[in-house]
C-alpha cells in the first residue's frame, strides 16, 4: 500500500498544478476574445480592399501594377512562418511547421534562393535544433500584433520584391475559420496576382467614370481623381500590408484558441488524477488507521492473559 504522506503530498501538488492550468485557461480565454475582434474586423476589411483592387485592376485596360504580375523568370523566394513565443498550446506550433516543411523543400527545389524568415521564439527553437537556416526572426508579436510592426516588414517585402532582390514571398500560419476550426496554411502573398481574378467583368462608363462588377454581380461606378492609375498605385501595396496583418491576426487568435483548449484538457486531466488520488489516499489511509486499531486490540489482549 502507497505511503499515506506521499499520497497526500501528490494530491496537492496536482491541486496547485491545477490552479496554474485553470488560470491560464482563463486568461487565454480573455485574450481569445480580444484577438477575435480584431481579426473579425480586420476579415471585413481585408475582403473589401481585395474587392476595390480587383474591381479596379479588371476596370480598365490600362490598368496595371507591378505587384499583380508574376516575375518571366523567378529565382529568389522567401518564406515566412508565424510561430507562438510560448508553449502550453497543444499541437498548434507543430503543425504550422509541419504544414511550412513540404512548401519549404518545394520552394527550395524550384528557385535559386530561399529566404526563411521566422516569426516567434518556438519556430526559431526548432529550426535552430534542425540547424535550418533562418535569416530574420521577429519575436515582438504577440496575441495583439500592432499594425505599425507589420507593415515594417510588408513594406521591407515590398520594397525587395519592387527592386527585384525578392521574387515571391509565402506565408505559413494558422489561419482561423470559427472557434473551433483552425487550419495552418501557407499562402502566397506577392506576386497579388490572384486579386485581377476577382472582378474579371468590365464595362466602359462615362468618361472619368469605370464601371465594374463586383463579386455577386453587382456594378460598382467609381469617379477618379486625378486618375484610376494613380488610386490602384497606392492601394495594391496597401492590400498587400493589410493581409499579411491579417495572417499575424489570425494566427494570435488561433494561438489564444489552442492554449485555451490545451489548459482545459490539463486542468480536467488534473481533476481526474486528483480523484484517483484520493480514492486510493482514502483506502490506503483506512488500512492504515485499522492496522493500527488491530494493534491495539492485540497489546489489550496481551495485556488480559
Amino acid at each position: 500500500m502507497a505511503n499515506v504522506r506521499e499520497l497526500d503530498k501528490r494530491r496537492k501538488s496536482i491541486r496547485n498544478i491545477r490552479k496554474i492550468t485553470r488560470t491560464m485557461e482563463l486568461i487565454a480565454t480573455a485574450r481569445f476574445k480580444k484577438a477575435m475582434d480584431r481579426a473579425i474586423a480586420a476579415t471585413a476589411y481585408t475582403q473589401r480592399m481585395t474587392e476595390m483592387v480587383a474591381e479596379l485592376a479588371g476596370s480598365g485596360a490600362e490598368l496595371s501594377h507591378p505587384l499583380l504580375q508574376g516575375r518571366d523568370k523567378s529565382e529568389r523566394a522567401l518564406l515566412l512562418v508565424l510561430t507562438a513565443n510560448r508553449g502550453l498550446c497543444g499541437g498548434f506550433n507543430s503543425a504550422v511547421l509541419r504544414q511550412a516543411a513540404p512548401v519549404r523543400e518545394q520552394l527550395g527545389t524550384s528557385f535559386t534562393e530561399l529566404e526563411t524568415e521566422i516569426a516567434g521564439k518556438r519556430g526559431m527553437t526548432v529550426y535552430k535544433v534542425r540547424r535550418v537556416p533562418v535569416t530574420q526572426t521577429y519575436l515582438q508579436f504577440d496575441d495583439q500584433p500592432r499594425f505599425e510592426d507589420v507593415q515594417k516588414i510588408a513594406d521591407e517585402y515590398l520594397n525587395r520584391y519592387l527592386a527585384g532582390e525578392i521574387d515571391r514571398v509565402d506565408v505559413a500560419y494558422t489561419r482561423f475559420v470559427t472557434v473551433a476550426r483552425q487550419i495552418p496554411v501557407v499562402e502566397t502573398l506577392l506576386p497579388l496576382g490572384s486579386l485581377a481574378t476577382v472582378g474579371d467583368k468590365k464595362d466602359a462608363g462615362k468618361k472619368g467614370e469605370v464601371v465594374a462588377h463586383a463579386p455577386g454581380g453587382r456594378k460598382v461606378e467609381y469617379e477618379f481623381y486625378p486618375s484610376a492609375a494613380s488610386i490602384l498605385e497606392e492601394l495594391v501595396p496597401q492590400s498587400f500590408r493589410i493581409r499579411l496583418f491579417k495572417c499575424f491576426l489570425d494566427n494570435a487568435v488561433s494561438e489564444q484558441i489552442a492554449r485555451m483548449v490545451s489548459m482545459k484538457s490539463a486542468t480536467e486531466n488534473a481533476s481526474e488524477m486528483i480523484r484517483g488520488l484520493s480514492m486510493t489516499y482514502n483506502r490506503a489511509r483506512q488500512a492504515k488507521i485499522t492496522g493500527e486499531i488491530m494493534e491495539i486490540i492485540g497489546g489489550v489482549e496481551a495485556l488480559a492473559k
